[in-house]
């Protein structure tokens, strides 16, 4: 008699894929790398540094002395600007999503115009025989450089292409803005020399040395710019 046997086979288990130790930590890092940059897309990022117990701490040096000139200039007048700045930066090849920058950024900030009283020399200044009218020939008024106020100045948005953003991460100065802050510096000194400032400082200068000049006895002082 034959006898038959009834239990039931199993079938062979799946292979699985065995991942080698470098693809499977190539992989996590491209993960978490793909999740901080949509984390930064949607400001997802922000607000961690109290979560997380951020602390700042000051280790700067004291400031050194480089070198300290003699200033003759008298300022007279000083204007305070803003400006908003929007500079966009394209690949040329590439679409936006993946490569560019584009940032708006408000900028304040000051700028000074100056008579340089040091320019004038001896013949500059004409005395008549009474000593009581007095030619003063000063060059004209320029403007000083313009300074940003840090206080008053902020970037209103960012964007940034996935490399641009995956480049940040890796770079010891990611969203560099240096290139946002000379144009916004450029067009702050450009907004001054057509705003009458320089034509403010002369008049104030010239003021300036009337009252000084007829406080010394001088009745008659002519201030002409040349």
């Amino acid at each position: 008699m034959e006898t038959l046997d009834e239990t039931p086979r199993r079938s062979p288990a799946p292979r699985r894929t065995r991942w080698s130790r470098p693809v499977a930590v190539l992989a996590v890092l491209l993960s978490l790398v793909l999740l901080f940059v949509l984390a930064g897309t949607f400001g997802l990022t922000r607000g961690l540094g109290g979560l997380l117990g951020e602390e700042t701490k000051d280790h700067s040096g004291p400031a050194l002395l480089k070198s300290i000139q003699d200033m003759s200039r008298y300022e007279g007048a000083v204007g305070t600007f803003q400006i908003v700045v929007d500079l966009e930066k394209d690949a040329k090849y590439l679409p936006d999503a993946l490569r560019g920058t584009r940032t708006l950024y408000v900028a304040a900030g000051t700028v000074g115009a100056y008579v340089d009283l040091g320019r004038a020399g001896p013949r500059s200044v004409v005395v008549d025989e009474d000593r009581t009218s007095a030619t003063l020939r000063l060059p004209h008024a320029r403007l000083g450089p313009s300074a940003l106020d840090p206080e008053r100045s902020y970037a209103v948005s960012k964007q940034r292409g996935l490399l641009d953003r995956l480049g940040d991460l890796f770079s010891d100065n990611p969203a560099d803005e240096r290139a946002v802050h000379r144009l916004a510096a450029q067009r702050i000194k450009e907004a001054a020399g057509a705003s009458g400032l320089i034509a403010r400082a002369e008049k104030n200068t010239t003021t300036m040395l009337e009252g000084l000049l007829r406080s010394l006895g001088f009745r008659t002082v002519r201030v002409v710019y040349t």
